[in-house]
């Protein structure tokens, strides 16, 4: 998976949003200029977002670049009557006479927003202190991998941005102390692991915490540092992280130790006021399809049972004959794991292997690849017992690569899925999706960035297609283990359909899920991100349609490397939208 950032979230206060009213009746502004005023609004309102994109220049660039992204419920209430006016806006323009690509461009506007709209009675369902993205997870991860370090100006907006952070903190325990007045609690199993991820956090003194040890690793690669300065900033960092930031993860574990005699195990979202409604628009907004819970739950099961006939083939002729899909997978695991006291360095170089070697078979395949390079590192001690593995796009200006970030907690170690988990966050996968799209030119540049988010089904359902592309092309001959491995995280991706929909809408138990196949620190994920796992399977089932469909209307002139362009340019957008764009696609070829 990439990072996510549910698409619930629309930062564009309505104060903000009157510098870019216009009279829509007369047409004094054209589609892209009203688009391009809408995106510039949202990101100069989310500093974080305008950080990781470094959507502007020179001093307002750096004035965000010191900001944290505000989170009150009185901001929320802003961006949702913004949300409203752009809308409004959008409605009134005649928009027949736009292009393919800007046609793409304003469907995919009116998504976010009305999504944003849509979602507005359900906004306190993200729980604010979730274990998988929460707060204080996003803050950590955001300071200590995103927030740029590269000269000393950058370090001195990263001590201001600190010295933020317990601000920040302290308005989400407020809101998170409000929602348990109403009832509105974590399940019992996801308050505990983000009170065992904050223990994590605060063990040991403020020097070897990660805010400051991050600082002081990125600090060593700028050349314009001198020791003296490095001293200096980390001690101050050292000492923000002692009397501010830690003090603030503090009161977040003493309220979540407080809420947790109140908590219970029901895990779904059925179990809160219009919870079922709730479940329907996140699993619409992450599928981007009309689907049922109940329709999502039936694929899931089809899927299962086509899936588990062909890994029972390929596992008896590995001489594994007994027991269950699962308890012979993990047998397979088991007999292949590392004999090194700590094999993670040679796992990561094994990762680096797989990744080059992919680069090289994708050029049979694609005609566009990134400019940007990928790497893979190991998911940062904090948050690896709780993380999944996951892909972050590279900087703009080229002082970050892409980064496929691997947890390897331990003990037992991921070995019969590595190549097919470096296929979906790298190569092919979510690198060239996502890398691909920040470089296209031919894009605006809100759509490059990925300004307005539309759910995770196209993202996710690319990569898991990356991971078919691969079987399909042979990259598997002569390895019956690593094929294995790919048909098991196809397996899983299709056991996610079937217990993401029995959790939230058939009042499923945690230890339903668990005994369904899927591990515990995965379904408490789908837990505290209702809908998003099941993005994955109806997204590559989607774009496999929409392939078959070009491969029948076109015959001997389907070009695969046609249809990837047409596919990874178009980036990140609902799937009725690629749809849309696929099919002009087609009838474009037929005429030429």
């Amino acid at each position: 998976m990439h990072t996510p950032r549910r698409s619930i979230v629309f930062l564009a206060s309505a104060s903000a949003a009157l510098s870019f009213s216009v009279s829509l009746a007369a047409q004094a502004i054209s589609f892209d200029q009203w688009a391009d005023n809408l995106a510039s609004v949202k990101v100069r309102n989310d500093p974080e977002q305008a950080t990781l994109k470094q959507y502007f220049n020179g001093k307002e660039q750096d004035g965000l670049d010191r900001k944290l992204t505000p989170n009150s419920i009185v901001q929320r209430a802003r961006d949702v009557a913004a949300a409203k006016k752009a809308l409004a806006q959008l409605d009134k323009m005649n928009l027949q006479s736009l292009s393919v690509q800007q046609r793409a461009s304003a469907a995919t506007i009116r998504w976010n927003l009305q999504n944003q709209i849509d979602s507005y009675p359900y906004a306190d369902y993200n729980f604010v202190f979730n274990q998988f993205g929460g707060l204080h997870v996003q803050l950590v991860n955001f300071l200590s991998q995103a927030h740029p370090i590269r000269n000393q100006r950058d370090v001195d907006n990263y001590l201001v941005r600190l010295q933020a952070v317990a601000g920040k903190i302290d308005t989400g325990i407020l809101q998170a102390r409000g929602l348990g007045a109403r009832g509105i609690l974590m399940p019992t199993f996801l308050t505990q692991s983000a009170i065992g991820q904050l223990d994590r956090f605060l063990e040991g003194g403020a020097e070897s915490n990660v805010l400051v040890v991050s600082l002081k690793q990125r600090m060593a690669n700028v050349k314009e540092l001198t020791p003296e300065a490095q001293q200096q900033a980390a001690a101050s960092a050292e000492a923000i992280v002692r009397q501010s930031v830690m003090p603030s993860y503090q009161r977040v574990r003493t309220l979540l130790q407080e809420q947790l005699p109140q908590t219970s195990n029901d895990a779904g979202l059925w179990r809160l006021p219009n919870g079922d409604k709730a479940y329907a628009l996140l699993l619409r907004q992450m599928t981007s399809s009309s689907y049922t819970p109940e329709q999502v739950h039936q694929i899931g099961l089809r899927e299962v049972a086509r899936i588990e006939k062909e890994m029972d083939g390929l596992l008896v002729s590995q001489g594994y004959t007994e027991g269950s899909i699962k308890e012979r997978m993990a047998k397979l695991e088991k007999d292949v794991q590392p004999k090194e006291a700590d094999p993670r360095p040679a796992l990561l170089a094994r990762y680096e292997e797989v990744l080059r070697d992919a680069e090289q078979r994708s050029r049979e395949l694609f005609d566009i690849t990134p400019k940007a390079p990928v790497v893979v590192k190991r998911e940062p001690p904090f948050t690896e017992k709780t993380a999944a593995a996951h892909y972050t796009g590279p900087a703009n200006d080229g002082t970050r690569p892409g980064i496929f970030w691997a947890p390897m907690p331990g003990p037992v170690f991921r070995i019969v899925g590595l190549r097919t988990l470096t296929y979906h966050e790298g190569v092919p996968g979510h690198h060239f999706q996502i890398a691909l799209q920040q470089e296209n030119s031919k894009q605006p540049r809100y759509r490059r960035d990925r300004v307005f988010p539309v759910g995770s089904a196209y993202g996710e359902g690319w990569a898991l297609y990356a991971e078919q592309l691969a079987v399909e092309n042979h990259w598997y001959d002569g390895d019956v283990v690593g094929h294995l491995g790919q048909l098991d995280a196809e397996l899983f991706r299709a056991r996610r359909l079937v217990v993401d929909t029995g959790l939230h809408a058939m009042k499923w138990t945690r230890q339903q899920g668990i005994d369904y196949g899927i591990p515990a620190v995965e379904v408490e994920r789908y837990v505290a991100m209702p809908g998003q796992a099941c993005a994955y399977k109806i997204g590559m089932l989607r774009i496999l349609e929409l392939r078959a469909r070009a491969q029948h209307a076109l015959g001997e002139r389907f070009s695969l490397k046609a249809f990837h362009n047409t596919v990874l340019e178009t980036g990140n957008v609902p799937l009725p939208v690629l749809e849309q764009v696929v099919d002009e696609w087609i009838a474009a070829q037929k005429k030429s």
